[in-house]
């Protein structure tokens, strides 16, 4: 009777192998399948027992049966990972350039504040709600969309928030009073999201661990540089008297458009979990046999499961993980200074320097140098970690941000200290131009080596420390005007400088500690495991 169960199953077995290879993919047991998608703590073990103990009190036989698990075969091109390269640079070029539009969007509003107020009748206080309200819609809102996008895909939200985006545009254009424009711009902010985290996780989908510094730091360049693009052109549209405000949200609202033409062209799936879900529910169609399941789809078994994973997840990351939080907290400033810069700049170089608008906008350009050093930069940094990531791992992506953390101190000082008539503008810019050099660092290590650490948990952590990121930028604007004020722009500077030496340790020790924090990480392990099998 045993025997003949056996060959029956044996049969079976044979079979289902036979029905995957048509699709392309290969079977694995629930012992044999090493999937490093599933949140570590969601137990997959504890569903498939639940799903036959249901089949149990229903009666029915077949749930009783381990499930087929499938997998991409090694070299298949339908896993994101094995995509072209031609096609792999399409998508990261495009989701880079969503990146750059929701960068511009952010401080290209603040230079339409002499336009606005005058039209909508409003403060520059209430005005400034807006720059902090679409930092605070950036960050609250991946703590949700990152993780959905994990367990969903990436490609509907790519589209669903970059019409909300779009849309977000023409609210603010047609709004009649500084209420409108705060919501518009806080749902613009949330929309505006998917073109931080999201991208990055997009990347790490698509690259693997050596070939991704590359793309990360064209990523990083396009957030940093994007930041400070939008002031540049946004400057000069608010001195053209018949264009003003307004215009400045309509010329990016094109802009945002071109882009939507540009996804369906370019954008693919790159969620490998995704896509093998895709297959098995192919499979079961068309062959009846309920057991083809990809194993992420387990820890989708219940709608509650999916909310709780989704919205805890980032949030859980950032707190208990110390790699998570000790970078939330180093960008989180340096994300807070890059927001008081969107209001400091105006402010110092027209108090100081007699600027106009459109030269204020034009002095954001130390931002776009300042990036481009950092890309430059980067370019020794990838050569290091090629040379030194068998022994040191991931920690080999923080030889800059090492340096980052010495020079971003270094360029606050200078900024502070040059804040006087009889010191020539450019010291200043100068002091911005450091600044971004170190700020555009820190960001693009927080999101290769989040990326190296965390492997397709990359858009959660990435999730968490855009909250932290954003709450600070948030919070920085509503006080610069006041702080300023009330230590005049040398102490207000210096400030700054101190808490930025206070934090010159933190890459210090993940780089000398960072693969012991890692091994007692049930996040970060599973990657480390995941990467010792494929090896």
């Amino acid at each position: 009777m045993d025997s003949t169960t056996h060959t029956e199953q044996s049969i079976e077995r044979e079979a289902s192998a036979v029905d995957a290879d048509k699709e392309g993919v290969e079977i694995k047991s629930l012992v044999n399948v090493h999937e490093h998608q599933l949140d570590p703590r969601i137990s997959v073990t504890s569903f498939h027992i639940r799903r036959n103990s249901e089949a149990l009190n229903s009666g029915g036989e077949k749930g009783l049966e381990e499930p087929l698990y499938i997998e991409f075969k090694e070299g298949d091109k339908r896993n994101p990972i094995n995509f072209l390269r031609k096609k792999k640079w399409g998508i990261t070029a495009l989701a880079c350039f969503s990146t750059v539009i929701s960068a511009g969007t952010a401080g290209a509003y603040n230079l339409g504040f002499a336009s606005m107020t005058r039209d909508l009748n409003c403060t520059d206080f209430q005005a400034t709600i807006g720059l902090s309200v679409y930092a605070l819609g950036f960050g609250v809102t991946p703590l949700v969309t990152a993780s959905f996008s994990e367990e969903l895909g990436r490609l509907p939200l790519y589209y669903g928030s970059g019409i909300g985006f779009l849309l977000m545009y023409m609210m603010i254009a047609l709004s009649k009073n500084i209420q409108t424009v705060i919501i518009a711009r806080f749902l613009q902010g949330a929309f505006g999201s998917t073109g931080s985290t999201m991208v990055g996780g997009t990347v790490a989908d698509i690259w693997s661990s050596k070939e991704r510094g590359l793309p990360m730091a064209i990523f990083s360049a396009a957030a940093v540089g994007g930041t400070g693009l939008g002031p540049v052109f946004a400057g000069w549209i608010e001195m053209n008297p018949r264009l003003g405000w307004k215009w400045i949200q309509w010329i990016q609202m094109i802009i945002c458009g071109f882009y939507l033409l540009l996804l369906p062209l370019f954008m693919r799936e790159t969620r490998s979990a995704v896509l093998l879900t895709r297959i098995a529910r192919k499979l079961r169609k068309e062959t009846g046999d309920p057991r083809y399941r990809a194993r992420v789809e387990d820890e989708r078994t219940s709608l509650r499961t999916l909310i709780y994973i989704s919205c805890t997840r980032p949030i859980y990351l950032m707190l208990t993980e110390m790699i998570v939080s000790s970078f939330s907290l180093w960008i989180g400033f340096a994300w807070g200074i890059t927001y008081c810069l969107l209001e400091s700049v105006g402010l110092t170089f027209t108090n100081l320097h007699g600027f106009n608008t459109g030269e204020v906008g034009t002095v954001f350009t130390a931002m776009i140098i300042g990036t481009g050093l950092g890309f430059l930069t980067n370019l020794y940094q990838e050569r290091l970690y090629h040379k030194n990531v068998l022994t040191r791992g991931p920690e080999a992506r923080l030889y800059g941000a090492c340096f980052a953390a010495i020079l971003l101190p270094t360029a606050m000082f200078i900024y502070a200290w040059s804040s006087f008539t009889f010191v020539h503008w450019s010291v200043q810019a100068i002091g911005i131009v450091l600044f971004t050099w170190s700020a555009y660092t820190i960001y693009n290590t927080v999101f290769t080596y989040l990326a190296d650490c965390y492997g397709p948990f990359a858009s959660s952590a990435l999730a968490g420390q855009s909250l932290a990121r954003n709450i600070v930028g948030m919070a920085f604007p509503l006080f610069t005007k006041q702080m300023y004020k009330a230590l005049d722009f040398k102490w207000a500077n210096t400030l700054f400088g101190c808490l930025g030496t206070a934090m010159v340790p933190i890459p210090f020790i993940l780089f000398f500690y960072g693969p012991a924090i890692r091994r007692r990480s049930r996040f970060s392990r599973m990657v480390m495991e995941a990467a010792d099998v494929s090896c």
